[in-house]
């Protein structure tokens, strides 16, 4: 029965993690790239009309003959290519280890998945791909939505809070939403019911560890883009992981 949960999980988290890389270098990198360039100062927030400033006066000295020599120019360039070498396989190194970490985290959440079909199975409860589905949805609730109400998926450039007071409400937060979700979907009473919404709404009462003042590098646009990305992503990836998972466990009869 071990080795049949164990293979579902990473069959389901292999998956899974492949189309949250796809996902994530075809909606999200984009973005992560444009905050580290704000966030290193190669872009400025409200810079863009000096930018434009700047190339309307490069212009007219060109007109004037007053431009750089071509030969400048020309080595500006090969030092650029040479950069470019640099940096592709920098970027291949980048993305492969972008493809390994997402892979293996999927994994992860694969494995917390089957083990809790292991336990819901334990009280008579049969896993299918539709339940599977709807167990990913609540994997989503827990890991990244309920989360992401308190602390937004964080771009580059951006401030914020405290690393430990985050990571310390992050997990609190999708521990309760867990239990609660459990409580509300299997539980056979009112007061079971009351006792998830509780846990639920219990982190978001306490509040999470904000900055007393909002500042960054990063423009609050490219912010907004990138949180609603991840969720969206999140949420694509999650319900997959969810119904390969239920579908593996129902195929392999694992619970028998």
């Amino acid at each position: 029965m071990f080795q049949k949960m164990m293979t579902g999980a990473l069959i389901a988290g292999i998956g899974a993690g492949l189309l949250a890389a796809v996902l994530h270098f075809a909606f999200i990198q984009n973005y992560i790239l444009l905050g580290e360039q704000y966030e290193t100062g190669e872009l400025v927030h409200f810079a863009a009309p000096e930018a434009a400033v700047a190339t309307h006066d490069h212009a007219e000295a060109a007109d004037h003959g007053t431009a750089e020599p071509a030969a400048s120019d020309h080595g500006a360039a090969d030092h650029g290519a040479h950069e470019h070498g640099d940096g592709e396989t920098s970027t291949i190194e980048r993305n492969a280890l972008t493809v390994g970490f997402t892979v293996l985290l999927y994994v992860a959440y694969g494995i917390m998945l089957t083990v809790g079909f292991a336990i819901a199975a334990q009280f008579g409860k049969r896993i299918t791909a539709t339940e599977g589905a709807l167990w990913g949805l609540a994997g989503f609730a827990a890991f990244q939505l309920a989360p992401g109400m308190g602390l937004a998926p964080e771009l580059p450039g951006s401030a914020a809070a405290d690393l430990a007071a985050r990571q310390v409400w992050w997990w609190s937060t999708v521990v309760a939403t867990g239990l609660g979700i459990a409580l509300i979907a299997y539980g056979r009473s009112l007061i079971a019911t009351l006792a998830g919404a509780a846990l639920i709404a219990a982190p978001h009462v306490v509040g999470a560890p904000l900055l007393d003042g909002y500042y960054g590098y990063a423009p609050t646009e490219v912010g907004a883009i990138f949180s609603s990305r991840v969720l969206g992503v999140g949420l694509a990836v999650w319900v997959v992981l969810g119904w390969l998972a239920g579908r593996q466990w129902d195929r392999s009869g694992a619970a028998a």
